[in-house]
């Protein structure tokens, strides 16, 4: 268990937590001189149950509240410490406030300097500090007497610590892996180590990770979970994570990063979420308004957007969409904080509720509708909502990383969803079934129209088809959707052209004449025919009026155009992306060497038929190496 000390300056956070696990966590030259805590603090304490308690100890000081946030987040249990002689102090009823706005729901109050007041001292700022934490998380928590000089009480407390441990038992293993860096260091003979709170997941020796945001690889060298010595670390302890990788450099390295899951590493410049602005605002807060975010263990400026209204008025809760001077890591329900443009006053907070949210309609009734259903508890129901409500479909990759969902997680999801998947790689789109029914039906119709309207003309091609959706779909929706049609038989892929069954272009009884005389030719040269100008000597024919007629098959599909002056058949084309398929095999990259050898072709037709692959999707290209996107049979569906 996570515990998080806070209160006002001197009233003995530093000193009880020494009391209680002998450890000062004032560990810097300047906080022994001054004695008073400036940056974070850690110790820990064994229970008799082999369980840890791991404290954080945070600055009281006004000065430092920005160390005490990078402190409080990722906790399981925050301890209010308040002096007895002086009471409720304004750091308190920050601290308090800070921790009630990240949603903290287990605490303990300690009241400390017992040995300097009087019992009715006592008794009079017990009456205080019940008036401050009403209407907050700590209400009607029990107060603990305590003094670190004497030692009164401090056993109480650690038997209430160690007894809350028990109940609340291990946080439940989920998620992928996500640490918030709030301190790195280097270590002679290990070398860099970073420390944080695990937010979710796990964590083993071996294991390749991701500093977020720059984007850094390294692995995990070792590990300590609660100061004990490790072979992993999981969600709900605190870890000190010992790193290396070739491009790491701890200049780089800074509190507020994150080291996580390669999974989950996709650094946001806006996120939306749901506020509640503190009661003690004098005014509302106002659309756009300048303020400090401070989220993990980051601090960063930003302006807030109110989504649902014009301001939010104090005590109230709302929408709000944060846009941030810089991306940072955020995914569904991270606990964040607002504070004013100087930094000097914390006036809202809240959970994020959509990681992913758009630059622009923010406010448009059907997105507040979306981040409603967001705000569910249950992956599995919100995506079903979702599918309901979103015609266009979910953008099921930020779906699945915005809730941070394991590959076990997500089958359990989706398995209990009913959907239809397009797309490949990392851009999938879900449609609800009905949905996709109706951007079917839609298709069909709009053929059904164009050959109505264009009897003679074959059917229109991908993009004009595209164009008379409404509203306009998505291209990945739009294929997918397409690619089902054509499936199912419903619709047929010629070429570049789209028709319904029976509306096929044929060739006229003169053009099938010349078609008998080119196919054999073609037939014969399959994977290496000859360009135009040759196949036009050889058939003695214009060479302008033979490429006509081929461009004219294209649109036919009996012929695949794949460069200006050469056109192959349809079974070759599918020949030579199979050969693709085998070089790309386990996402292999290769080379126009490889493909050349490997067919048989020469290396002019070879670049020929790549650049074609790389035009049509099937092959990306960086530099002089290709690997394969999707598989052949997709995305030359037609050719079958």
């Amino acid at each position: 268990m996570i515990i998080a000390t806070a209160g006002h300056i001197d009233h003995g956070k530093t000193s009880l937590v020494k009391a209680i696990t002998g450890i000062n966590t004032d560990r810097l030259p300047e906080e022994k001189k001054r004695g008073m805590s400036i940056d974070l603090g850690f110790a820990y304490r064994a229970t008799e149950n082999s369980r840890t308690l791991g404290f954080v100890d945070v600055p009281g000081h006004e000065k430092f509240i920005r160390n005490m946030l990078a402190g409080v987040t990722g906790i399981d249990c925050a301890m209010l410490i308040i002096a007895a002689d002086d009471g409720p102090m304004p750091q308190t009823v920050e601290h308090l406030a800070i921790l009630d706005l990240l949603g903290v729901s287990e605490g303990i109050i300690a009241l400390t300097k017992i040995d300097r007041v009087s019992q009715e001292r006592l008794k009079q700022v017990e009456l205080e500090i019940s008036n401050s934490i009403a209407g907050t998380f700590l209400e009607n928590s029990d107060v603990f007497p305590v003094s670190a000089i004497t030692g009164d009480g401090v056993q109480n407390i650690c038997d209430y610590l160690e007894t809350m441990s028990e109940l609340l038992g291990d946080r439940p293993l989920a998620g992928n892996f996500r640490l918030a860096i709030d301190r790195s260091f280097t270590v002679p003979g290990a070398g860099l180590v970073v420390t944080g709170s695990v937010f979710s997941g796990k964590v083993n020796v071996g294991d390749n990770l991701i500093l977020s945001p720059q984007g850094t690889h390294v692995r995990v060298r070792g590990i300590h979970a609660q100061n004990k010595e490790s072979e992993s670390g999981v969600i709900g302890q605190r870890c000190a994570v010992n790193i290396t990788g070739g491009q790491l450099n701890k200049a780089n390295i800074h509190r507020g990063g994150w080291l996580l899951a390669k999974e989950v590493h996709d650094p946001i410049p806006r996120f939306d979420a749901r506020i509640r602005v503190l009661s003690s605002e004098v005014r509302s807060l106002a659309h756009w308004t300048p303020v400090h975010v401070h989220l993990g263990a980051a601090e960063v400026p930003g302006r807030v957007a109110i989504l649902e209204n014009r301001s939010i008025e104090p005590g109230e809760t709302g929408l709000i969409q944060i846009v941030l001077d810089r991306r940072v890591g955020a995914l569904k329900s991270d606990g964040f904080i607002l504070r004013d443009q100087s930094a000097r006053r914390t006036i809202a907070g809240g959970r994020v509720v959509d990681p992913f949210s758009p630059a622009r309609g923010r406010a448009k009734p059907e997105r507040i509708d979306f981040l409603r259903t967001m705000e569910m508890d249950k992956p599995d129901q919100a995506l079903a909502q979702l599918l309901i409500q979103s015609p266009l479909g979910i953008d099921l990759s930020h779906f699945i990383t915005a809730w941070n969902l394991t590959e076990r997680e997500q089958t359990i999801t989706f398995d209990s969803t009913k959907m239809v998947k397009v797309g490949v790689g990392s851009n999938i789109i879900a449609l609800s079934p009905e949905n996709s029914d109706k951007i079917g039906s839609m298709v069909l119709g709009i053929l059904e129209t164009w050959h109505g309207n264009n009897p003679d003309k074959p059917g229109p091609g991908f993009d004009a088809l595209r164009k008379f959706l409404k509203p306009r779909v998505p291209l990945v929706v739009s294929e997918g959707v397409l690619r089902s049609l054509v499936a199912e038989k419903k619709i047929i892929h010629l070429g570049a052209n789209y028709c319904l069954p029976g509306f096929e272009s044929k060739l006229n009884s003169k053009d099938d004449v010349l078609w008998k005389r080119i196919l054999p030719i073609l037939e014969n040269g399959y994977m290496q025919p000859p360009v135009v100008h040759a196949l036009s000597e050889e058939l003695k024919l214009d060479p302008r009026i033979l490429e006509k007629f081929l461009i004219r098959s294209a649109k036919l599909g009996l012929v695949c155009q794949v460069a200006k002056n050469r056109f192959l058949l349809p079974e070759a084309i599918l020949e030579l992306g199979s050969i693709v398929e085998v070089l790309g095999e386990h996402n292999e990259t290769f080379g126009v060497k490889d493909f050349r050898d490997r067919s048989g072709i020469g290396r002019n037709l070879a670049i020929e038929i790549l650049e074609f692959f790389d035009k049509s999707g099937f092959t990306w290209r960086s530099g002089d190496f290709r690997k394969v996107l999707k598989p052949i049979s997709e995305v030359f569906s037609s050719l079958d």
